[in-house]
């Protein structure tokens, strides 16, 4: 099973920016961030498969947000710009060897969360 570990977290002013990291023990076919607000379900944030060439975003970051990843290194990114108090929550890295989806359960692999932070 792929061990992943996030970073990159903190907080920022509403505007602000950050840039999330993910670091996989292997490769996998798909991989993703999520977020968990309080009081809220986790949500998809973004999608990336294999070949980089196709992502996929969730309406309330697009534009705002790039997901990318370097598979010689098995690493995956998301830069945050123009951050907005809504952004906040916990993001978690998830992968899979399987297609990309939305749904959590689909991904049998997740790191333990980095935590984002924007004040207004």
């Amino acid at each position: 099973q792929v061990r992943l570990v996030e970073s990159g977290g903190g907080s920022v002013q509403a505007g602000g920016s950050l840039r999330l990291s993910c670091a996989a023990s292997v490769y996998s076919y798909c991989m993703a961030w999520f977020r968990q607000a309080p009081g809220k379900e986790r949500e998809g944030v973004a999608l990336i498969y294999s070949n980089a060439g196709s992502t996929q975003y969730v309406d309330s970051v697009k534009g705002r947000f790039t997901i990318s990843r370097n598979n010689a290194n098995n690493m995956m990114y998301l830069r945050m710009n123009n951050l907005k108090p809504e952004d906040t929550g916990m993001y978690y890295c998830a992968a899979t060897n399987s297609a990309c989806s939305w749904n959590g359960h689909s991904y049998n692999g997740w790191g333990q969360g980095t935590q984002v932070t924007v004040s207004s």
